[in-house]
């Protein structure tokens, strides 16, 4: 793999073949069957300095060469820029005050309207939930009024923070979004895009604060009282071992506070100048954040406010420091051990100095000592089963953390657009789109009637619609990915999504990695074309907890081992969906699809659906289209190629 990237950086460096070369590694397997945990990591390295390779050679092709090139390509491009500024700032100054408004009273009212409720709620459920132990429940309960307490005080601040935010900095974004390619009419979209999309946004905001503070905290509270299973045990906490953390802690949080501001303000000068150095080297060159239209305007302030960024990692830095203390003391509940807490409140340091040399581009590792703080390692060292590895293993975090924070660095839009890396409301648009077309299948099937979409539109809960709908989404993705060999998830015929081209997005890597363990295990299973046809009536109408629940299914296997795995999988796909549920936007997304299959059968004459409801869907839709046109606009998922592609 090295001679292999090394040759193909040499001919990309001398010849225009980046599309190939971007195709090629984006049909590079995203794991090596078969291989050790050291192969695995040393071939993602060779993946990811390949797509450095294409990187810096795409940068190369478009950035013009020479003094006189990068001269005139400021020159020109500084007036634009100006101009584009200056319009999005009025939008801003005009639409800012309304949605801020909007935000703020809307978000404040519902959060603290809701607040009495809230906290009554999550006292009841604590203390009637099994999850949790008795003496867990006592110290909850004696600290729970602080963060409840706190809590309308911080939604007042991060509404009027969010509302104001939002109404300067999206009218900016969608000006600027508005000459990028691939859009009609840029002239009009400038003056156009920002206004009347950025109000409606922002009541899309507050609906989404409203959902997320009725259903998913509902669901939140819900699963902590749901009965535990058998074979589970609840969740508690040692009396014994209080003292000891509380000590460890109270001694760790002035010592990591004191020594990581110190270890910050003594590289925040490196910061500053290494930061306003890159800035204004891409300036220049038109790289990095200059490189899109969409991104100048924020990295040219970048280059004007790059102090207060300084100034906000210093104070990240701080805040951040006592959380480094207050770990100290839960590692030493962990590991029943004063010592080994106090070795967490020393690695803590050096953790932090790391961190900081690997993001400023300084020597690797750290000068400050680092003991180990858990005892597996202690006793691995002991032992010298894996010592090498043991002593290895810094360098190791060292090296994949530089490498992490390298490419960071060295984004590029046109290498995105090449190798069509997919972002996280294209994959929701997906989904969606799937759960549309399979709604329309399963009603024309009689597996969904008028009485659970009815039910749905006007109390939001129907566990076949909101919950098995989904679930049969996602199995029939995974069945598909797994019967035709992928290594990632079949989305459509021509979309493939991998390690590679996944969002990156935290909730995201969260949600594939479990998809692709269960892709894998339907793969074992060798489901058959029957067993499919068979399996969509069985998610949308049984329950699917035991093998039995299946005898008189007309299931064509009577191996109870492969029922029990498929029920397993069921059952697990939809927790997975459940808490997708639990997202602001997935309810008001879920309701307005289900709301146009429901209008949609009645006009086609398929379902004779109740006077009132049809009355009140066709209002909503109306309404629902005008404010989802205005999101997408912010979104600017209408720009990108990739959002004709179902999902099916």
């Amino acid at each position: 793999m090295n001679t292999f990237v090394l040759q193909a950086s040499k001919s990309l460096f001398s010849s225009p073949v980046l599309p190939t070369a971007a195709s090629l590694l984006q049909r590079l397997p995203a794991s090596l069957p078969g291989q050790g945990r050291a192969q695995q990591e040393d071939y993602t390295y060779e993946q990811q300095s390949f797509e450095l390779v294409i990187l810096t050679c795409e940068a190369r092709r478009l950035v013009p060469a020479g003094f006189l090139g990068k001269l005139w390509s400021f020159v020109s491009f500084v007036p634009f820029f100006i101009l584009l500024l200056l319009l999005g700032s009025i939008k801003a100054v005009l639409v800012g005050p309304v949605t801020a408004s909007i935000v703020f009273f809307g978000s404040s009212a519902v959060i603290i309207g809701l607040w009495p409720a809230h906290f009554i709620w999550t006292y009841y459920c604590v203390l009637k939930t099994e999850r949790i132990g008795l003496e867990l429940k006592i110290l909850i309960g004696t600290l729970l009024p602080l963060p409840l307490l706190l809590l309308p005080g911080l939604a007042i601040v991060g509404s009027l923070l969010g509302g104001i935010g939002y109404g300067v900095f999206v009218p900016l974004m969608v000006t600027f979004e508005a000459v990028g390619e691939g859009v009609t009419d840029k002239l009009t979209h400038c003056f156009m895009d920002g206004t009347v999309s950025t109000i409606a946004g922002a009541c899309t905001v507050v609906r989404d604060v409203t959902d997320f503070c009725f259903h998913s905290y509902s669901s939140f509270m819900d699963d902590l009282i749901e009965k535990m299973g058998d074979d589970e045990a609840p969740l508690d906490i040692k009396l014994s071992y209080l003292p000891r953390s509380m000590i460890v802690a109270f001694i760790a949080v002035p010592v990591d506070v004191l020594m990581i501001s110190a270890v910050a303000l003594w590289k925040s000068p490196c910061m500053l100048l290494k930061g306003w150095q890159r800035l204004c080297e891409d300036l220049v060159g038109r790289e990095g954040p200059f490189l899109e239209t969409v991104c100048v305007p924020f990295a040219g302030l970048a280059i004007i406010l790059w102090p207060l960024a300084v100034i906000g990692g210093l104070l990240a830095s701080f805040f951040s420091s006592f959380f480094f203390g207050f770990r100290a003391g839960l590692i030493a509940y962990q590991e029943a051990s004063f010592q080994m807490g106090l070795a967490y409140m020393i690695s803590a340091v050096a953790i932090f100095d790391e961190y900081t040399n690997d993001l400023l581009y300084l020597r690797e590792g750290s000068c400050l000592p680092r003991p180990k703080y858990l005892k597996a390692d202690i006793r691995k060292c002991e032992t010298g089963k894996e010592g090498h590895k043991l002593t290895t293993e810094p360098e190791e975090r060292q090296q994949n953390g530089h490498h992490k924070h390298r490419r960071v660095l060295h984004p590029s839009k046109k290498f995105m657009q090449t190798v069509q890396r997919l972002r996280p409301i294209q994959i929701w648009d997906w989904f969606f789109r799937s759960c549309e077309l399979n709604g329309r299948i399963l009603l024309s099937e009689g597996l969904i009637t008028a009485e659970d979409m009815e039910e749905y539109i006007t109390k939001g809960k129907c566990k076949k619609l909101g919950v098995k709908l989904p679930t049969w989404c996602l199995f029939q993705c995974l069945l598909r990915s797994a019967n035709s060999d992928s290594d990632g998830l079949l989305i459509s015929d021509n979309v493939e999504v991998t390690n590679f081209n996944w969002p990156k997005d935290r909730v995201f890597d969260w949600l594939l990695g479990p998809l692709l363990v269960i892709k894998d295990q339907m793969r074992k299973l060798e489901i058959t074309g029957d067993e499919e046809m068979c399996l969509r009536k069985l998610i949308m109408t049984n329950k699917n907890e035991k093998p039995s629940d299946w005898d008189a299914s007309g299931f064509p296997s009577d191996d109870n081992i492969k029922r029990g795995q498929l029920q397993a999988i069921i059952r697990r796909l939809q927790g997975i969906v459940a808490n997708m549920s639990r997202v602001p936007s997935f309810r008001r997304r879920f309701i307005n699809l289900v709301k146009a299959i429901y209008l949609e059968a009645i006009e086609a004459g398929a379902i004779d659906g109740s006077r009132d409801i049809k009355r009140k869907v066709k209002a909503d839709v109306g309404t629902e289209r005008f404010g989802d046109r205005g999101a997408e606009d912010i979104a600017g998922s209408s720009t990108q190629p990739q959002s004709n592609i179902d999902m099916v």
